[in-house]
């Protein structure tokens, strides 16, 4: 369906939901290079949502890699399907459940994807440590200042180096009957980081 292979797939090609976030375009692009994702690579999307990162994701690693995607939510699984069959991505394994529970049961990975995950990003972070090949790269998107805070106070505590933490603001037009305006929307905030 594409004809590039860079990052930044446009919003409104994915099917979409109001109940069901995506991370927008731009944040997506981002948080993309910060994984330094490679052909072969084992990546997970912990709170997968809409699934924006896992295409997007899955199309970086290419055939050779594979993508785990993990929502609690089954309105999200749905809608990550859905993106999945729209953009003919095949490497990419969608779980249903806890990702508490899940992550356990999953491959050592070389990048994990955190966002949404509902509270638990911490406890979610911890366990991820411990599935992440040296040298991989942990990905943390947050909101909320508190689920900052925790992020950076269990990274701190835990196997890694080189964090780094980016805030995102982005702004977008939209046309008015007068001219452009811009609209801005809701920060993110990027932690991420290299395994020791």
């Amino acid at each position: 369906m594409l004809e590039y292979r860079t990052p930044g797939i446009p919003d409104e090609l994915f099917e979409r939901i109001e109940e069901v976030p995506i991370t927008k375009e731009e944040v997506r692009v981002i948080q993309i290079s910060k994984a330094r994702l490679a052909p072969g690579h084992i990546v997970y999307d912990i709170g997968c949502g809409s699934g924006s990162i896992s295409v997007e994701a899955a199309l970086q690693i290419a055939s050779g890699g594979k993508v785990y995607s993990v929502d609690f939510d089954p309105k999200a699984i749905e809608l990550t399907k859905k993106n999945i069959a729209k953009f003919c991505i095949s490497n990419v394994n969608i779980i249903l459940g806890d990702a508490k529970e899940k992550i356990g049961e999953l491959p050592e990975a070389d990048a994990i994807f955190i966002g949404g995950t509902g509270g638990d990003t911490k406890e979610i972070v911890a366990l991820c440590e411990g599935k992440l090949k040296t040298g991989g790269r942990i990905v943390i998107g947050t909101i909320l200042v508190e689920t900052l805070f925790a992020v950076l106070d269990i990274i701190g505590k835990l196997k890694f180096k080189e964090v780094d933490v980016t805030q995102i603001t982005v702004s977008k037009s939209r046309k008015t009957p007068t001219g452009t305006m811009m609209l801005a929307r809701n920060p993110v905030t990027i932690v991420s980081a290299t395994k020791i």
